[in-house]
């Protein structure tokens, strides 16, 4: 039974991984933003290997972050507005 929910939890994280890089591939943000955002989904992924439940509580604050528009800063830019 616990296997079960390891498949369907498994399952859940996988399409939202895939609604994440979709939506960060959308985003109208600077490309060192972007870069920043893949980045943090493919530690994710590589996260879910080992530690699914943990990978899906990244995920989730992921996605609320993007959902209120919290996005890392651009290594590219020198700071200044």
């Amino acid at each position: 039974m616990e296997r079960d929910g390891q498949l369907e939890l498994y399952g859940l994280v996988a399409d939202r991984l895939k609604e994440a890089h979709t939506r960060v591939r959308s985003l109208q943000v600077p490309e060192g933003v972007r870069m920043a955002l893949s980045r943090k989904l493919l530690v994710i992924t590589a996260a879910a290997k080992h530690d699914l439940a943990d990978a899906a509580r990244r995920l989730e604050r992921l996605m609320n972050d993007l959902d209120e528009g919290r996005f890392p800063q651009d290594p590219d830019s020198d700071g200044s507005p």
